[in-house]
């Protein structure tokens, strides 16, 4: 199938695990405007945590449980720090990934997570939150999916886990040059599978990275939710009412999850919420 036809007919074709094409659905990618304005956008949504760092004193507070942070695509720990930070001061045991530069599945980066996120749940007796931005929502949820006992909840944040992500995202072409998808050490064609734990998918229609219909959660359960909130891809772990959100979701009692009710105020910072 060439790229006309499968604009044409709205299906592109991609190999599964057993050989053979089923069609993926096309999702063009966000905008050209969305895209250029990305980084300008995520300074200024940089800049903004310092105008709303009241507003953020009052989110509230954790109960010490643990929560890792995971990055995106050619991201690395030190991209989230002042999240991190923030976490931490809200009462929250917050450990980064600790692998690196997040260049894709490569070798011993699965096997790696597995032993972190074992490592920490035995350490603080518990299940770990999981908090990923972009590609590193996609690792917590399929560590969510290996290790339904040690994950307390996934927090995806612009994470392109939808049907249609192969067209849909800026860098696929170079995620796949450095991970042919024939060889992904995971179930590709099921990453869109809510995994069996609570579930938040953030997502932005301003998202100049990846289609944003690509990053919130369909067909999920009744532990699964996604939300809008207003920014660009590369900001989210720099948008100050994306921290207060993901400080909203974190607080929940162990075992009495529930979802994110928008009050007058919040619909103007978070446009839409779905179940």
């Amino acid at each position: 199938m060439t790229a006309i036809q499968a604009i044409d007919t709205g299906y592109t074709d991609h190999a599964d695990y057993s050989g053979s094409m089923t069609p993926e659905p096309f999702i063009p990618p966000p905008h050209a405007l969305l895209a250029l304005t990305e980084a300008h956008r995520a300074i200024v949504e940089m800049l903004s945590l310092r105008l709303s760092s009241k507003a953020l004193d009052k989110a509230p507070r954790g109960d010490g449980h643990p929560v890792m942070i995971l990055p995106g695509f050619l991201g690395a720990d030190g991209y989230n720090t002042r999240f991190r930070r923030y976490l931490t001061k809200l009462g929250y045991a917050v450990h980064g990934w600790g692998l690196g530069r997040n260049l894709g599945p490569r070798e011993g980066v699965l096997e790696g997570l597995q032993e972190r996120i074992c490592s920490l749940s035995d350490r603080y007796g518990g299940p770990v939150s999981l908090v990923g931005h972009s590609l590193g929502g996609i690792f917590a949820r399929e560590l969510a999916r290996e290790f339904p006992d040690r994950v307390r909840q996934v927090i995806s944040l612009g994470s392109p886990f939808g049907e249609g992500r192969l067209t849909a995202s800026y860098p696929s072409r170079l995620f796949m040059a450095l991970n042919p998808i024939d060889e992904l050490p995971v179930e590709e064609r099921n990453l869109h599978v809510v995994p069996p734990v609570p579930t938040t998918a953030i997502y932005s229609r301003g998202d100049g990275v990846v289609n944003w219909q690509t990053t919130l959660q369909r067909d999920g359960h009744e532990f699964s939710e996604s939300i809008e909130v207003r920014g660009s891809h590369c900001g989210m772990t720099l948008n100050p009412t994306v921290w207060f959100l993901v400080a909203d979701r974190l607080a929940q009692e162990h075992g009495s999850w529930q979802p994110f009710q928008r009050r007058s105020w919040a619909g103007l910072l978070y446009p839409a919420t779905q179940a």
